[in-house]
């Protein structure tokens, strides 16, 4: 599966011209970004949130790691990890871990980091280990339309 439904379905439908772009099968988005010469600042992940009123979608650098105490402080929300079952779920037409950053495609309200906007062009995940989809700069903005953004990562 090269790219998710869903996802598949959003890009065309919010006009977002892509390029899918194969690459070894990997398990982390670090080694993603290493196996396909990508700076992990470019490559954006999602990382499911959840508390008491739902999910969000936080995306992040890959070279990056979510700091769970700014969100709170920045929502005001007790925000925590969702389990990997309730991510299973979400993004049930994806394969296990290969979450698209593209919360909206999914029903999901999203949060942004800050340190993305800095990137000319923007590579993620399509819904499997082995492909990534590459946008420019107004495609990603494009995407994340709606989103919230702020900072609440740190560079690994």
């Amino acid at each position: 599966m090269p790219i998710s439904e869903k996802l598949q379905r959003f890009l065309a439908e919010n006009g977002v011209d892509y390029e899918l772009i194969p690459h070894e099968r990997t398990m982390t988005s670090a080694h993603t970004a290493e196996t396909s010469r990508i700076s992990g600042d470019r490559l954006a992940k999602g990382v499911v949130l959840k508390d008491e009123e739902g999910y969000l979608l936080a995306v992040i650098p890959a070279s990056h790691q979510v700091e769970l105490d700014s969100v709170v402080e920045q929502l005001f929300r007790p925000l925590d990890i969702a389990p990997t079952r309730d991510v299973e779920q979400l993004f049930a037409d994806c394969d296990r871990g290969a979450v698209p950053p593209v919360g909206r495609a999914y029903g999901l309200e999203v949060l942004v980091d800050d340190s993305l906007a800095a990137q000319p062009d923007i590579y993620f995940e399509g819904g499997d280990h082995a492909s990534l989809v590459h946008v420019d700069r107004s495609g990603f903005d494009r995407l994340m339309q709606g989103a919230r953004h702020g900072r609440f990562s740190r560079h690994l």
